[in-house]
């Protein structure tokens, strides 16, 4: 048996942003953002369109926000005079996430370390509408969130179906302004959450079908950003790639990628989408006697694993991502190590292949070049 559900409204398209006014009403509403130019101008394009402004700005988010930046605007949060029904989450995945948070901690009774935790129930009482600003982490669609501690190396996933938005307002043109290196590490997440979303033991039907449209579209985009052609089209659709990726993983959840990805985010502090990505090819190797991801290659790419994983490697390279563990400093050995851990978190549990045959993959990538 398999099930598969998304409870999130979704407006997309040019002219989307609109809805924000029938959206939120007569609800009193915030705002969750960026402390940034851009972010200041669409905090007013918002104020514009819902003809009032908002009752509560939090617009400090920082990358990647930790559990101290987060207890931070937790504080701002609950010092509001008079607190809002409904918050728009205005910026890339970091903003989504630390909405979520702001959310999952609404009720005045709950304490963010106990909800991170799991110590203490969600009890929302403040809903919210996801505005992404740029195309890759599919967070407007899922009901979890990241938490970093750097300083304790843990990462910390706040997870309920609570926490799915309201809505998700997708327009476009708010991700025209990002720069190429943004763009592509972006767009490297959501090809990551397609693949992952389908060597994954709660893969189904439908997931499968949003995973491999997903790739399509964030392939086709990603080879027009190869060659520079960064245009309103191309935004458009990795923006719907990511979106249709979103709604595959937002029922399976990641995988050993993005296990891998996290030990070594901690270890070397390298951008999320490079983090999750470079390991794509030989993951892919790994999974070439897997029939059903095979078959899903094959729709994706009209070729075999061994071919699509070479075609990979190739884009990412063209897209200044290097590939192999070593460039990112780990020794073989280290690497098996990482590889090992990573096959014991949550995410790594949710791979359906062998982990014995993805360490010779690995293996093998280490003798191709020694």
């Amino acid at each position: 048996m398999w099930t598969y559900a998304n409870p999130v409204a979704i407006y997309a398209g040019a002219g989307s942003l609109g809805k924000l006014e029938e959206l939120v009403g007569a609800r009193r509403y915030g705002v969750v953002t960026y402390d940034s130019a851009y972010s200041r101008t669409l905090t007013q394009q918002v104020t514009d369109i819902i003809g009032r402004p908002p009752d509560l700005v939090i617009n400090g988010v920082q990358e990647d926000p930790s559990l101290t930046h987060l207890a931070e605007l937790h504080s701002q949060f609950q010092a509001a005079g008079l607190r809002p029904e409904i918050m728009i989450a205005l910026g890339g995945g970091s903003v989504i996430d630390a909405c979520k948070v702001l959310v999952a901690c609404s009720d005045s009774s709950t304490k963010l370390w106990d909800i991170v935790l799991g110590r203490q129930s969600i009890k929302k009482v403040v809903d919210y509408i996801a505005v992404p600003t740029t195309a890759g982490t599919g967070s407007e669609v899922t009901c979890w969130a990241t938490v970093w501690d750097p300083e304790g190396q843990r990462k910390y996933s706040l997870s309920d179906p609570l926490l799915y938005a309201e809505a998700a307002v997708l327009e476009p043109e708010l991700t025209s302004s990002l720069p190429r290196s943004v763009t592509i590490h972006s767009a490297l997440d959501a090809l990551s959450h397609t693949f992952e979303s389908l060597w994954n033991k709660n893969r189904n039907p439908v997931s499968r079908l949003y995973a491999v449209q997903a790739a399509k579209k964030i392939l086709h985009s990603l080879s027009e950003v190869v060659e520079d052609k960064i245009d309103l089209d191309v935004r458009r659709g990795l923006q719907e790639g990511a979106l249709l990726a979103g709604l595959a993983f937002s029922n399976t959840r990641t995988a050993i990628a993005h296990s891998l990805s996290y030990l070594v985010t901690l270890e070397r502090s390298m951008p999320h989408g490079v983090a999750c990505s470079f390991t794509l090819p030989v993951i892919i190797r790994a999974c070439a006697e897997d029939d059903y991801f095979l078959r899903c290659v094959e729709d994706i790419l009209g070729c075999s694993c061994w071919e699509a994983a070479a075609l990979l490697e190739e884009l990412l390279l063209d897209l200044g991502v290097k590939v192999h563990p070593a460039d990112y400093g780990y020794g073989e050995a280290d690497w098996m190590s990482v590889v090992d851990r990573a096959a014991e978190q949550e995410r790594g549990k949710n791979y359906s292949g062998d982990i014995g045959e993805l360490k010779a993959c690995f293996q093998a990538q280490y003798r191709s070049v020694s």
